[in-house]
């Protein structure tokens, strides 16, 4: 018996407490000195554009915290953080907004085999 399944089923959250802040869902410490060092930098104007899109790969996001935020927001707010993909709800959505193309294209060669 395989211990291996192509079963998806998406947990179900339920809400755990109070809203967070929104200061609390992401830590941009690291960000924000990087930002202060490009922008004080005499690196060229096209480069200090390019550094500080680089610079937000140092977000750190608290995903507990971000669940419990969605969870205590309404629809819309909660559809955008779909589209996001902080919160990935419905696989086939994920599909569709491109953050599980990989294990998409994964099943469907799994499937072409059997």
């Amino acid at each position: 018996m395989s211990e291996y399944t192509s079963k998806i089923k998406a947990p179900i959250y339920e809400i755990k407490g109070e809203k967070p802040k929104l200061s609390e869902l992401v830590d941009t410490t690291v960000f924000d000195d990087l930002i202060s060092k490009i922008n004080d930098s005499v690196a060229p104007n096209g480069v200090k554009t390019f550094l500080r899109a680089a610079a937000t790969r140092h977000y750190k996001f608290n995903y507990d915290k971000i669940a419990e935020y969605y969870a205590n927001s309404p629809a819309e707010v909660q559809e955008l953080f779909e589209q996001s993909g902080l919160v990935i709800i419905d696989f086939d959505d994920a599909i569709a907004n491109g953050f599980v193309q990989m294990n998409k294209r994964l099943m469907e060669i799994r499937q072409s085999e059997e």
